[in-house]
C-alpha cells in the first residue's frame, strides 16, 4: 500500500494482484503502514482489519464464488436443448 503525496485521501493498494486507488477519507486518523489490511467497498476504505479476519472475508468470498460456478454449471448441464 502506498498513500498517494499529491492526494492524501488515497491510497494506491494491492486487491487480489489488482493494484488500485482506493479513497482512505474514512480511515482519517487510523495510523496506516503497508501490509495492513483494510475491509474495502466500492472504492472505499471502510475499516482497518487483522489478518485473521482478513482471511476469513476472502474464504468466505471465495466460496461464494464456488457456489456461483456449481450453479452455472448444473443449470448448463440442464439445459433442454430446442429442435
Amino acid at each position: 500500500m502506498e498513500i498517494l503525496t499529491d492526494r492524501p485521501d488515497l491510497a494506491m493498494v494491492d486487491v487480489s494482484g489488482v493494484r488500485r486507488a482506493i479513497n482512505i477519507g474514512l480511515l482519517e486518523g487510523e495510523p496506516l503502514a503497508t501490509g495492513d489490511w483494510i475491509l474495502i467497498h466500492v472504492g472505499f476504505a471502510l475499516s482497518k482489519i487483522d489478518e485473521a479476519e482478513a482471511r476469513a472475508a476472502l474464504d468466505f468470498l471465495e466460496s461464494i464464488g464456488d457456489a456461483y460456478d456449481e450453479e452455472i454449471a448444473a443449470l448448463r448441464e440442464s439445459m433442454i436443448e430446442q429442435g
